[in-house]
């Protein structure tokens, strides 16, 4: 075997997370025979907004929901659909998510003991529904909170579209989050950045340097998500199982602000945020 034949051998072993659609990440991650679909595309539960607008809707308003296990756990999946309207949130496809971690806390309160993977592939609200899709992702935020007093809530983020806006507190919400270095997390978006801060300050259109701030690796050292994986639908698994196997966190992420709010504090924010001191920062402190 030549050099190359051995470098690309093991990508071409690799089925890849990122370039599955969100139903195809559900079913990738549950046990095999166990997936179950709720309000399924055929229900046709779908946004009224959109066609009035000029929109084509969604059945499924680009949000699945299945039940299943995960290494024989009970687990509720919500996925959501980046290549739909950029994955983002409106009433219906934000209401499916909070109602489902909402059914999964009562089965925890009735002794059932139900798990939440949340696959955020989304660019927050959706515009065309503003306020009723904010107040959507507020409802999934107050129904993590609930859920992960029992079980814990994960959140992956895998595909380029990143997860940001609303739903980018959500991820901060979740127990753990698990990220490949194709995904990308942060509360604004680089042209919503670039916009209000101006282009010297962020370059929207400079991919590198947008990656190397928000990117999965870079918050992966910062410590901002718990696990960094390849985009490899195994990996992806065998790290989501595990985490479901471990349990509550002894401290929630989001019960940690005096620890990142001393972080910031010692971070020299008038010269543009060199990447590399936030890793050194982060770094430094867990050694």
């Amino acid at each position: 075997m030549t050099d190359s034949a051995a470098l690309l051998n093991p990508c071409l072993e690799r089925r890849s997370f990122v370039e599955l659609g969100a139903r195809q990440r559900a079913k990738a991650l549950l046990d095999a025979g166990s997936f179950r679909e709720l309000l399924d595309p055929f229900q046709r539960v779908m946004s009224p907004w959109l066609s009035r607008q000029g929109v084509v809707p969604q059945a499924d308003d680009g949000v699945v929901i299945a039940k299943g296990r995960i290494g024989g756990l009970p687990v509720v999946i919500a996925a959501i659909e980046g290549a739909f309207q950029g994955g983002s949130l409106g009433e219906v496809g934000g209401a499916k998510i909070a109602g489902a971690l909402e059914l999964a806390a009562e089965d925890n309160r009735k002794g059932i003991a139900t798990r939440a993977v949340l696959l955020l592939e989304t660019g927050g609200v959706r515009l065309q529904e503003a306020n009723l899709g904010l107040a959507a992702i507020a409802d999934i935020h107050a129904a993590i909170v609930d859920l992960r007093q029992y079980q814990p809530v994960i959140g992956v983020v895998a595909g380029s579209v990143g997860c940001f806006g609303g739903m980018s507190i959500a991820a901060g919400l979740c127990s753990y989050l698990l990220v490949t270095q194709e995904a990308r997390l942060g509360l604004n978006g680089p042209q919503v950045i670039e916009q209000e801060a101006g282009l010297e300050e962020y370059d929207s259109r400079d991919r590198p340097f947008i990656w190397s701030l928000t990117g999965g690796e870079q918050r992966f050292a910062s410590g901002l998500v718990d696990r960094y994986v390849a985009d490899d639908v195994a990996q992806i698994q065998q790290q989501v199982s595990d985490l479901l196997q471990q349990g509550l966190p002894s401290e929630q992420r989001s019960c940690q602000a005096d620890l990142f709010l001393q972080r910031l504090a010692r971070l020299d924010a008038e010269p543009q945020i060199d990447p590399a001191t936030v890793r050194d920062l982060y770094q430094g402190e867990r050694s």
